[in-house]
């Protein structure tokens, strides 16, 4: 029989693979909300352009003509950050009640009864993950900066293409890119790449910020929130390091090593991919009378470590439906085949909704309550 911390990894990993892909079709909405932008941003670059010969090229004149370019570049990026809020709130909304409903699963009855779990609400999770900075900007200043970063690429841009001599048209294709590159040649596409990023470390941040507002909330019961890396080529060396890690719930206090926790998992850098699982204390240390839990319960509330984990090992103890949804049938077929899952990285390249997740959680947590 699992213990709670067992379960409790293996959910968080679990819930951490489903992110992942969910954050792959918030990229692609929000980065093809910014395309649909380039057509108007064309528009008024040409305009622009077009009333500068390059006879009077000067560099005032160029700063005063791109006014109407830089109103439409910020309108562009207003209405990508406002979506972007919307889905986050929603997340941080879902996250808070994920854990809530994962603790009450998890947990014997007499801990529970002894120590009810205290929810947080979607709005507390949200302010929280609006009001603490990520990558060192709070999410209202990423999209300032990252908007005021394209068009200083677009400026630069448009100097380089009047000393070289370029034809308007010339120019505007160096910005925007060719259709029959799918426009990813221009200079437009740097912009994109680190949209991609923040959005995607946005979602980390929001998911961990609710996910460490609801541990301090429930401290009492925890013992330790432990880092749990994803382990493959692409882990970066500030995760690889702290992988497996205990820190201080709150405080995010070092627990036997001096590692700091810097801004924890999700955020320590752009797309990080870790995660953390909270940690509960014995019914020992909870101080539960003996005679109140069955030996079951009271071994599943060791309040140790679970064993070391890494996705392989994880992956082989799930059931085969929650195989296929983490590796996609096709990958699953060759997984069982005997393929190694060093040749696929990332778990999957598809995405899932909010609503694919909560129904996938939906299905473990009823397995859970079998």
């Amino acid at each position: 029989m699992a213990t709670v911390n067992e379960i409790l990894q293996d959910e968080h990993i679990a819930h951490a693979v489903s992110l992942e892909k969910y954050k792959l079709g918030v990229v692609r909405r929000i980065i093809a909300q910014l395309n649909r932008s380039d057509a108007s941003l064309s528009a008024a670059l040409t305009e622009a352009l077009e009333r500068m010969p390059a006879e009077s090229f000067t560099v005032d004149r160029l700063e005063l003509l791109l006014d109407e370019v830089r109103a439409v570049n910020a309108q562009a990026y207003d209405q990508v950050f406002a979506a972007l809020e919307a889905d986050l709130q929603e997340l941080a909304g879902y996250e808070a009640n994920w854990q809530q409903t994962l603790f009450q699963q998890a947990l014997p009855e007499p801990v529970l009864v002894r120590f009810p779990l205290v929810s947080i609400s979607s709005e507390q999770a949200y302010a929280a993950a609006m009001s603490r900075p990520f990558q060192g900007r709070l999410l209202r200043d990423w999209g300032k900066q990252v908007g005021a970063e394209r068009m200083v690429k677009v400026r630069n841009a448009i100097r380089s293409g009047y000393l070289e001599g370029r034809t308007t048209d010339q120019i505007i294709r160096s910005i925007r890119g060719t259709r029959a590159a799918g426009y990813a040649d221009g200079f437009l596409e740097r912009p994109r790449k680190d949209l991609a990023a923040v959005v995607q470390t946005a979602v980390s941040h929001t998911a961990a910020t609710a996910r460490e507002q609801y541990n301090v909330a429930n401290s009492e019961i925890l013992k330790a929130e432990d880092w749990l890396s994803t382990l493959d080529t692409k882990t970066s060396t500030d995760c690889i390091i702290r992988d497996k890690l205990s820190y201080e719930v709150g405080t995010h206090k070092p627990i036997g090593h001096k590692v700091p926790w810097l801004q924890g998992p999700g955020r320590i850098h752009f797309c990080c991919r870790s995660t953390s699982t909270p940690r509960t204390k014995s019914w020992r240390e909870l101080g539960i009378p003996i005679d109140e839990m069955t030996p079951g319960q009271r071994a599943s509330m060791d309040g140790q470590v679970p064993g070391d984990t890494n996705f392989s090992t994880w992956l082989s103890r799930q059931s085969d439906a929650r195989k296929s949804q983490v590796l996609g049938p096709v990958r699953y077929q060759l997984y069982k085949d005997g393929k190694s899952l060093e040749d696929f990285y990332s778990p999957t390249g598809e995405w899932l909704t909010l609503e694919q997740i909560k129904q996938q959680d939906s299905q473990a947590f009823a397995k859970m309550a079998a």
